[in-house]
């Protein structure tokens, strides 16, 4: 199982930080150990004062497909859902003024949340799917994928060139703006449209 995350995906978060706007998809990967379990806190690490929420819409492959053609890529899921690439930013920084690669700061212990799961056949149009991160009730992030600079069917094509997709894999597509820093209580929820698909609490 893999987990494929794309970086830079939203012009506004790439203005945010300040961000070139890539030519391609930003791809890079968390471990399976990055999960954050069902229904455990996120513990905020040792090595970061500045770990960051990044809501994302997620898509769960469901058969074997390399060099997919974007015309047959949605038959290559049937679920989609929500969750957060939590990301040491200032690690990050540190790394990216290094030219290093991002692993440290993206894919530690706890870095992804991965909520429930709709079925795609909910959706009258998958590139007009409306999602909310609530941070204590208020809300801190808002996107629409309609407002990618990849389309799902696009990243599927492009990632499966490079990388086999197995069943199972998930990709995370990006993060909208909007993203900023987490202390301890607080409570983060992931809403696609008006439904909740994940709590956690941050400690």
């Amino acid at each position: 199982m893999k987990l494929i995350c794309i970086g830079r995906n939203y012009t506004d978060h790439i203005k945010e930080l300040a961000n070139e706007r890539p030519s391609d998809p930003v791809v890079f990967f968390k471990p399976d150990t990055a999960i954050l379990l069902k229904k455990q806190p996120f513990f905020i690490p040792d090595f970061s004062d500045d770990i960051h929420h990044e809501v994302e819409i997620l898509i769960k492959i469901n058969k074997v497909g390399k060099h997919i053609d974007k015309k047959f890529a949605h038959k290559y899921y049937d679920e989609i859902g929500l969750g957060i690439d939590f990301t040491a930013r200032d690690l990050q920084n540190q790394l990216k003024d290094k030219g290093l690669p991002w692993e440290k700061a993206k894919a530690f212990d706890g870095a992804a949340v991965i909520g429930d799961w709709m079925p795609k056949s909910k959706f009258e149009n998958i590139e007009n799917i409306t999602f909310t991160l609530h941070k204590n009730d208020d809300i801190v992030q808002q996107g629409n994928t309609s407002h990618m600079l990849w389309k799902i069917d696009e990243l599927i094509e492009y990632v499966s060139k490079y990388f086999t997709l197995k069943i199972g894999d998930i990709i995370f597509t990006g993060t909208p703006s909007g993203v900023g820093k987490v202390v301890a209580n607080d409570v983060l929820k992931g809403f696609i449209e008006d439904r909740q698909l994940f709590s956690v609490t941050v400690k």
